[in-house]
């Protein structure tokens, strides 16, 4: 009996020892698989299986194995990771998210600055392809100004222009839903874009500063209320011609939906890239009764109510 029971544990044991040895020569194998990744990857911030969760979503072939490994080798970092490289093992892709911090650079969309020009700009400071970034961005939306907010952003050096495109779109768009939310109570993107940040890139191109901004948007919306044009340089402003001086030429020439001496209303989108104040200004202008402006020798400008008094401050 006791010879039966001495062969049993050594079963057990054995069977044991194999299943040890099966387990650590599959884990080494699948510790060693290659898995195709993005040069640089943003991380999430939260807990080790809404990381894994989050890199299944963008394609990546993890899963629940992987985050029992991901709680033994240490905690994801958050942020940008520079993985230098499309392929590579799985142990050392884990190992990299939990260690390797990427090498960031300092972009800024400045306000007022148009889509076109800071793609442009964007591809000459990170040495990539402008076409590439517009091909990636209209994948991402179709309003083609004003989803970027102008701001300081921190990217990796290597990241390729889809990773930056999605990164500067998703953190835009999550700026645009929280202070629609806060300022209205709800996120119409239709009405928010075509209305809101339309009137904000206007203000954005006008003003001279923070401070004008609310009556440059109360002379928008009295003059909408009016039924009168715009008659505003800066939605002449748009795309490629951010920087180009609006002439009397320029006026008569433009035919498009963005010249407010020809159209009645808003242009049909945004002009440009607009800031906070701005969109804030968009959407509670000041308290006044204000139909003109014009921009004095301090480079401030002259808010007026009647076409004759504006006549006065153009002349003085």
């Amino acid at each position: 009996m006791l010879a039966k029971i001495l062969k049993t544990i050594l079963l057990l044991i054995l069977l044991a020892l194999v299943s040890l040895a099966g387990g650590y020569f599959y884990l080494q194998h699948y510790l060693k698989e290659n898995i195709t990744v993005p040069k640089t990857l943003f991380i999430p911030k939260g807990s080790s299986k809404s990381v894994i969760h989050a890199l299944h979503n963008k394609g990546i072939d993890v899963g629940e194995l992987d985050y029992y490994l991901l709680k033994m080798i240490g905690y994801p970092q958050a942020g940008w990771i520079n993985l230098e490289t499309t392929n590579m093992k799985r142990g050392e892709f884990l190992y990299k998210i939990t260690h390797a911090k990427a090498a960031l650079e300092s972009v800024t969309l400045i306000p007022g600055e148009t889509r076109e020009i800071f793609f442009e700009q964007l591809a000459k400071k990170l040495d990539l392809n402008a076409t590439k970034l517009n091909s990636s961005y209209f994948e991402k939306t179709k309003i083609p100004e004003g989803v970027l907010i102008a701001d300081t952003y921190r990217v990796p050096k290597g990241i390729d222009e889809n990773a930056l495109i999605t990164y500067l779109v998703d953190k835009s768009f999550q700026k645009h839903r929280t202070l629609a939310k806060e300022a209205l109570d709800k996120y119409d993107e239709k009405k928010w874009f075509e209305k809101y940040v339309t009137i904000a890139s206007i203000i954005q191109k006008e003003a001279a500063g923070d401070d004008e901004m609310p009556l440059v948007s109360a002379v928008i919306y009295n003059r909408l209320k009016k039924k009168m044009k715009l008659q505003m340089d800066g939605t002449l402003n748009y795309g490629r011609y951010s920087h180009v001086k609006v002439t009397p030429k320029r006026i008569r020439e433009d035919n498009s939906s963005y010249n407010t001496y020809k159209i009645a209303g808003l242009p049909p989108y945004p002009v440009c890239a607009v800031s906070i104040p701005a969109l804030k200004a968009a959407i509670k202008p000041a308290n006044v009764n204000y139909l003109y402006f014009v921009k004095g020798k301090d480079n401030k400008h002259r808010f007026t109510t009647s076409y004759k008094a504006h006549l006065r401050e153009i002349h003085r």
